[in-house]
């Protein structure tokens, strides 16, 4: 078999993770994985001092971070195999996972399938519920509209998979232009998946296999940056996909429901770091707004 699957995978900060993601993907790739393509975004915590020696693992230094869609682009532009599967550094893939979304993708169910996402097992051996419809402007803001009301023990099709496992045709994501790089993290797969359908294909959930995947991953460490970003994104995404009222909607909740609200629960959780939190973001959001 020749190689037909590349992956990309966007370090930032994420430690031993990547180590043992990058050693999963080489390890289970088998005749079908053509390059695991690491790329690092400005990282500062040697995370890539122990990456395994292979021929296989080329990794990508940009001395700064580029954010999560420009790097993915950076990583896929080198890519050469039919698809391309983008991969988060605190995942690591089973022995069958890459072969059995390959056989499903190459099958006849699935040839008119342009992006597929598997089951993905937390720490504690649940399920992590990741598949979405796609949010309206009324919805758009609460964590709830991001998950699917099935149990995610059965296969079928959805409108979007998670970003952590991501696997597209290539020909499909240059066609589309990659990643929109406007998002510099988050709303940012959710932006493809949309385009995705736009272009007349569908997106496959598949039950039938698994990965592990820690969640939270390397933005825990920075919670009132990664809200910011996260707003930030949010709006982005209202302004690029819905009305001029459903985007006036997002702005009204962003600026003037949602901080009172985040900041009431902090004061009944009596946790002045989340108001801290909460502010630093809103402040940093401001900032980016001017």
């Amino acid at each position: 078999m020749s190689a037909e699957i590349d992956i990309v995978i966007v370090n930032w900060n994420a430690g031993d993770m990547l180590r043992d993601c990058v050693q999963s993907a080489l390890e289970t790739g088998g005749q079908a994985l053509g390059r695991v393509i690491v790329v690092d975004n400005g990282s500062v915590d040697h995370s890539l001092d122990h990456l395994p020696d292979d021929p296989r693992l080329l990794v990508i230094e940009t001395r700064e971070n580029l954010g999560f869609g420009r790097a993915c682009n950076r990583g896929a532009s080198l890519a050469q195999g039919r698809y391309v599967l983008f991969l988060n550094p605190d995942t690591r893939l089973y022995p069958t996972t890459l072969m059995d979304v390959l056989a499903y993708m190459d099958s006849k169910e699935g040839q008119k399938v342009g992006v597929c996402g598997i089951r993905l097992i937390e720490d504690d051996g649940a399920i992590q519920h990741h598949t979405t419809a796609f949010p309206t402007s009324r919805d758009i803001y609460r964590v709830d509209a991001f998950r699917t009301d099935f149990d995610h023990r059965t296969d079928r099709r959805v409108s979007h998979v998670i970003g952590a496992f991501y696997f597209i045709r290539r020909a499909l994501f240059e066609q589309l232009g990659g990643f929109d790089e406007r998002f510099f993290v988050y709303f940012e797969d959710l932006d493809l998946s949309y385009r995705v359908h736009q272009a007349g294909w569908s997106i496959q959930y598949l039950a039938s296999t698994a990965a592990y995947h820690k969640g939270g991953g390397t933005s825990d460490a920075v919670k009132a940056r990664r809200l910011s970003y996260s707003l930030t994104s949010r709006l982005r995404y209202a302004r690029k996909h819905f009305s001029w009222p459903g985007n006036l909607l997002v702005l009204a909740t962003t600026f003037l429901i949602e901080p009172p609200l985040r900041l009431l629960r902090a004061a009944r959780r009596r946790s002045a770091r989340e108001a801290r939190e909460t502010l630093a973001a809103y402040a940093m959001l401001l900032t980016r707004a001017r």
